[in-house]
């Protein structure tokens, strides 16, 4: 196993132990209180723990090498992960929001808050630490699967403040209502949450192109080669952590086979020093070429030139 394979393990399994940890204190706490707010963030840890699971399963599939089967590697195993967590989190919401309205009519309230906001701030305390060795990994790594259970981690830190203010409004500031308030604020947040994360899911399912900031640091990487002539038919996609790029290049229409292919590593050399681990497919065409429709190809690398 590589380094940075053995990291995002590593990382991976770090956030199931503070799953389960949190579970545990958090099945406690909201059984002791009765807190919507607190179930809420229960809803959302055991979500993590699944989150969590399928970062791990992710990671080692994703590492898996090319087979004869799966040439374009296994990246999309992330992506499909994914949407297996959409749909949970979509149904957690859901429960919890459906939870907080009968709160509501029904006028109950939490009770021994004190024990709901303690295990609040461990949980606090332990996503700090888990957030800590995650952003050393993704340093290293850059693991897209690890880089996104991060931004989760990091707005659990917020829920559980938000469960800490519900159940301190409801206990000692006497506010009526706050917990199963906070409750349905959650279940917004859960929601949101799905869709963003089904939205990144299914551009990697449906080979969305890249963005184009990037793709115009990609054109300026491929400009800096004096031989090449013009740039066309840019296809580009991401799966998992691996993004794949195809294209055409214009070239000297009196250059040799043996030139041509000289030239074509050199812009490869050049883009997997800027893309590392990108995997690149190259046609060379010669300059004026015309295609069937009697219409010149798409320049890209010139127009990307003229907007500098």
């Amino acid at each position: 196993m590589s380094d940075a394979h053995a990291l995002n393990r590593s990382a991976a399994l770090a956030s199931i132990s503070v799953a389960l940890l949190l579970v545990a204190l958090k099945v406690w706490a909201a059984w002791t209180t009765g807190s919507t707010a607190m179930l809420g963030s229960l809803a959302d840890t055991m979500l993590d723990l699944v989150a969590s699971l399928a970062t791990l399963a992710g990671v080692w599939i994703a590492a898996q090498p090319d087979d004869y089967n799966h040439r374009f590697g296994h990246g999309k195993a992330e992506a499909i992960a994914a949407m297996v967590q959409v749909v949970l989190i979509g149904i957690s919401a859901l429960s919890l929001a459906v939870r907080a309205v009968e709160q509501l009519v029904n006028g109950a309230r939490p009770e021994a808050a004190e024990g709901g906001i303690v295990v609040s701030g461990i949980a606090m305390g332990a996503t700090l630490a888990l957030l800590a060795w995650q952003r050393h990994v993704i340093l290293k790594t850059g693991s897209l699967a690890i880089s996104t259970d991060h931004v989760h981690y990091k707005s659990d830190l917020l829920l559980n403040l938000a469960v800490i203010a519900a159940l301190a409004l409801d206990q000692y500031a006497g506010i009526a209502g706050a917990d199963p308030l906070f409750g349905l604020a959650i279940a917004a947040w859960l929601g949101r949450g799905a869709w963003g994360a089904s939205q990144e899911a299914v551009n990697q399912l449906m080979d969305h192109e890249w963005d184009e900031a990037k793709k115009q640091h990609f054109l300026a990487v491929v400009a800096r080669h004096p031989e090449l002539k013009g740039l066309h038919d840019l296809r580009t996609r991401t799966s998992g952590n691996r993004d794949f790029v195809q294209f055409h290049v214009a070239v000297d229409p009196n250059m040799t086979v043996r030139r041509a292919h000289d030239v074509m590593d050199e812009i490869e050399a050049k883009l997997l020093a800027e893309f590392p681990g990108i995997e690149i497919l190259i046609h060379p065409d010669p300059e004026g070429l015309i295609d069937e429709e009697g219409l010149a190809a798409q320049d890209l690398l010139a127009a990307h030139q003229r907007s500098e």
